[in-house]
């Protein structure tokens, strides 16, 4: 299936593949403003806004540069488009020896457009950061990221897609749930549970899952329909546990084998879970059934127990 969907910002996790079944969630009711509080690559806020569901939006996360990346991509796109080019054409004498000058630069200025670089030329195009808070991830050795000139129509395409639409904040996600209104729809999409506690942090700011429930509680008394993705599998490996049936309905999608594994010679299975807050499905039967409708359709995905 090919995607018409731009996608300027790319980062691992990513929820591009999946964002019709995301959207389909949004057909109980007409609501006027999608919420992506984890904001990543925009991936559902992009499907949303090419298919017109919503009238307004908003992107929020952590990561002041990534906002910053956002803010510019929203209002005028121009700069960010020249900034990267020369940023990419750095690497014609020492590519990784310019990567890592750039990577060292960004985590000094901040600059959102060497984060688009980075995140464009780095190993799985998967965001990484240490302790203190630095960009640590490695450069792709086996690919230059994405050419200018594709990135500048990506980058173009979102521009017209969202402007005037949308607004970017810099915040925690939970001050966006506590000032949620009635017509809102949100879609969460925070780091696994399994990358955001313990010894594998990979993120500027984890989200543990006690924070969540606290947010997603606030969400179901204010009967504010949201859908989230959090934890899953990858073949015997498991990456946090499940939410509590009373918070929402939880499904498993089955999303086909996971890239890492398919690069080490293996052929694991990645599951995704969907949660559907009670908002939206009154029951398992109508949740079930939206995403057994939109996967028939599109092939994307199939639906486990």
């Amino acid at each position: 299936m090919r995607f018409s969907v731009p996608h300027p910002i790319p980062y691992q996790g990513s929820k591009r593949r999946l964002a019709v079944a995301i959207l389909s969630h949004v057909r109980a009711r007409h609501y006027s403003r999608l919420i992506e509080p984890f904001a990543g690559s925009a991936a559902v806020t992009l499907a949303a806004a090419e298919k017109g569901i919503f009238s307004s939006y908003v992107i929020g996360d952590v990561l002041g540069p990534l906002i910053h990346l956002w803010q510019a991509v929203i209002e005028d796109p121009s700069k960010i488009a020249e900034q990267y080019e020369t940023l990419w054409l750095r690497e014609r004498a020492n590519p990784i020896e310019a990567y890592y000058e750039i990577r060292t630069e960004f985590n000094q200025d901040k600059d959102p457009a060497k984060l688009l670089y980075l995140l464009a030329r780095c190993v799985k195009n998967a965001v990484r950061f240490n302790p203190s808070g630095e960009f640590n991830q490695s450069p792709d050795k086996r690919r230059k990221g994405t050419r200018p000139s594709t990135m500048k129509a990506e980058l173009f395409a979102a521009h017209r897609l969202l402007k005037g639409k949308c607004r970017a904040v810099s915040t925690d996600f939970l001050p966006l749930i506590q000032q949620a209104q009635q017509d809102d729809f949100f879609y969460l999409d925070p780091p696994y549970q399994g990358t955001s506690e313990g010894r594998d942090l990979r993120y500027v700011a984890g989200v543990s899952r006690e924070r969540m429930i606290e947010g997603l509680a606030i969400l179901n008394d204010k009967r504010v329909p949201f859908v989230l993705s959090y934890d899953g599998y990858c073949g015997s490996r498991k990456y946090g546990e499940p939410l509590p049936d009373t918070v929402a309905h939880r499904i498993l999608l089955d999303v086909g084998r996971s890239s890492q594994a398919t690069l080490n010679g293996n052929h694991e299975v990645t599951l995704e879970s969907l949660y559907v807050s009670h908002a939206i499905a009154g029951n398992r039967k109508y949740a079930r059934r939206s995403l057994e409708d939109f996967a028939a359709q599109t092939g994307l995905f199939t639906l486990t127990t």
